[in-house]
């Protein structure tokens, strides 16, 4: 009992140190309630590569390297490194791209949906209701023998593919004008290049050696009566909660929350989606790039799907903004849950047959 009590005070103090570089990148300049949101920057990083012309959305975000590169690092030095493929990619892609429709309709993936409830966002919380019933579905086609094949091990450097190319990106950004950068909005606000590739470092190895996962931690509960994931998010919550009341960026309410809408079927719907994709994906957002970087080539597919699915969201349409969603964005979101539903059905494994 007394080694169980010691892991859930580790996994509180991994959780805690996620959320004080969150708070770090927010006091140096990352918005405030968007300090670490995966689908944010991964947003930014396909507007800085101009796959999408939003002005207000372009930008490099450093975070993203770090956390691949921080992950990558971390797994090959506790030999947890290993390069596998070929589990359902294309379906993975497909998964990653819906991910990053319902996150745009929300505004936020889970992590800052996490970040925006320590900042009194009710909307968040509205939204933490559609995330938990979204990954419940999920756990009910985990429940009926859902699964998306084997993954199989291929050439340690197929793994290196991803951690590399965001590496360069991350270069020529920096020493070329190749990259669009935003010049006001959230794209404009964010913290010097070294401490926000330091904060991605740090936060993606963190979040490796804790198995952090956002929706994994409601699977875990619903399937296993464990609370363990969860208990990583509660200490990225009270860090956070504890800075914003610190340095008053803690406004309880539903309006004038910083890019965030007041659309609560919407809110609901959205991270429904995220909820349910991440499920039968086998990991949010956060988790997927945690999973890229130890070498998984069908995390990088998703990941791959969620960029993808970010400049779709800009060029169509579909993402939502501080004054509401779009009449594009909530018809993709119910497509995107019939298509969750037409997979969950579809992808059986041996002991669904």
């Amino acid at each position: 009992m007394e080694r169980k009590w010691d892991g859930k005070v580790m996994l509180l103090v991994w959780g805690g140190l996620l959320g004080l570089v969150a708070a770090v990148l927010a006091f140096m300049g990352n918005p405030g309630n968007m300090a670490f949101c995966i689908a944010c920057f991964i947003r930014d990083i396909a507007g800085a590569a101009k796959f999408h012309t939003a002005a207000v959305v372009q930008y490099m975000r450093p975070e993203i390297v770090g956390l691949v590169a921080g992950s990558f690092a971390v797994s090959m030095a506790a030999k947890e490194y290993r390069s596998t493929s070929g589990s359902s990619p294309m379906i993975r892609f497909l998964l990653g791209m819906v991910t990053m429709i319902g996150a745009l309709i929300f505004l936020g993936c889970p992590l800052r949906m996490v970040l925006r409830m320590a900042a009194g966002d009710l909307n968040a919380y509205v939204g933490l209701a559609g995330f938990v019933l979204g990954a419940a579905t999920g756990c009910f086609f985990l429940k009926k023998g859902f699964s998306l094949g084997r993954a199989y091990d291929t050439r340690p450097e197929s793994g290196y593919i991803l951690p590399v190319i965001l590496v360069v990106m991350l270069i020529l950004s920096v020493t070329t004008t190749l990259f669009a950068v935003s010049a006001e909005g959230p794209g404009s606000m964010h913290a010097p290049v070294l401490i926000s590739l330091a904060g991605g470092l740090v936060f993606g190895a963190a979040a490796q050696r804790a198995r952090t996962c956002f929706a994994g931690g409601i699977r875990d509960v619903i399937l296993m009566k464990n609370f363990d994931l969860l208990t990583v998010i509660a200490g990225l919550f009270v860090v956070m909660a504890v800075y914003n009341l610190a340095t008053g960026g803690f406004k309880l309410g539903f309006e004038g929350q910083p890019v965030a809408h007041t659309e609560a079927v919407w809110n609901v719907l959205g991270m429904y989606v995220v909820g349910f994709a991440a499920v039968l994906a086998g990991g949010c957002p956060l988790r997927q790039l945690i999973l890229a970087g130890q070498g998984s080539g069908d995390a990088a597919v998703n990941v791959v799907g969620m960029l993808v699915g970010a400049a779709v969201c800009h060029n169509f349409g579909l993402a939502s903004s501080g004054t509401g969603t779009t009449a594009a964005g909530r018809i993709m979101c119910v497509v995107c849950i019939v298509l969750l539903f037409v997979i969950g059905f579809s992808c059986k494994g041996k002991q669904g047959k």
